[in-house]
C-alpha cells in the first residue's frame, strides 16, 4: 500500500514539473508563430472559393 502512495506522489511531482515547464514556454513565446502571418497574403486566394460566373444563354434556332 505504501508503494501506491510513493508512486502517486512521484507522478504528481512530475506532472507539476511538466505543467510549470509548459507555462514557462508559453510565457517566453515558444509557441508564437512568426512565420505564418508573413506568408498569409500569398495563400489567401486558396481560402476563398470563387463562385462560378453565371453563363449567358443565347437563344438558339
Amino acid at each position: 500500500m505504501s508503494v501506491i502512495y510513493i508512486l502517486l506522489s512521484i507522478s504528481i511531482i512530475v506532472a507539476i514539473f511538466f505543467f510549470i515547464a509548459f507555462i514557462t514556454a508559453v510565457k517566453s513565446g515558444q509557441y508564437d508563430d512568426s512565420y505564418t502571418p508573413s506568408v498569409r497574403m500569398l495563400f489567401e486566394d486558396e481560402l476563398v472559393k470563387e463562385q462560378p460566373k453565371p453563363s449567358i444563354k443565347t437563344k438558339q434556332d
